[in-house]
């Protein structure tokens, strides 16, 4: 453990289920939005206990998983997201966030389940500047896990 580096965060991929991993498709500059907590709790009062009254924890709530990228022509997710906003057709899908090492090989995997898109939206065009135009995807899903990769991958 003396010997440990905590993981870059710029070496990580996306993919989604039915969308080729192969293209541009994929490739994003920023990701957000991997969060989850428990907001609520209910209270319970127990009868003859007088010092306190039981906190128990409700359903886990997440956030959106937001991606950001250069805004790429004739991309397969882009018609996703026209499928769903265009003509509310809804088709969900798994998209799994690795993050690699050095050496390419992932660390850890976050498993986003039944995810759909929910927003779209570019940075807007500006002729002052010479910049890239961002597109920001956004996706509501269902829950996530996050998994180690075992040490027998790495090797």
């Amino acid at each position: 453990m003396a010997n440990y580096y905590p993981p870059v965060g710029f070496h990580f991929k996306v993919e989604f289920e039915g969308i080729s991993a192969d293209g541009a498709d994929t490739r994003f500059q920023n990701i957000s939005g991997i969060n989850a907590s428990v907001p609520n709790s209910e209270t319970y009062q127990e009868g003859g206990e007088n010092r306190f009254t039981h906190r128990l924890p409700q359903r886990a709530s997440y956030e959106n998983l937001v991606l950001k990228r250069g805004m790429l022509l004739n991309s397969n997710l882009i018609d996703w997201f026209r499928d769903a906003l265009e003509y509310f057709k809804f088709s969900p899908r798994d998209i799994t966030v690795t993050l690699m090492n050095a050496e390419h090989f992932p660390l850890e995997q976050w498993m986003f389940y039944k995810a759909w898109p929910t927003k779209w939206n570019t940075e807007g065009f500006d002729a002052e500047k010479s910049g890239l135009i961002i597109e920001t995807v956004e996706f509501s899903y269902q829950y996530f896990e996050r998994k180690a990769i075992s040490k027998t991958t790495l090797t």
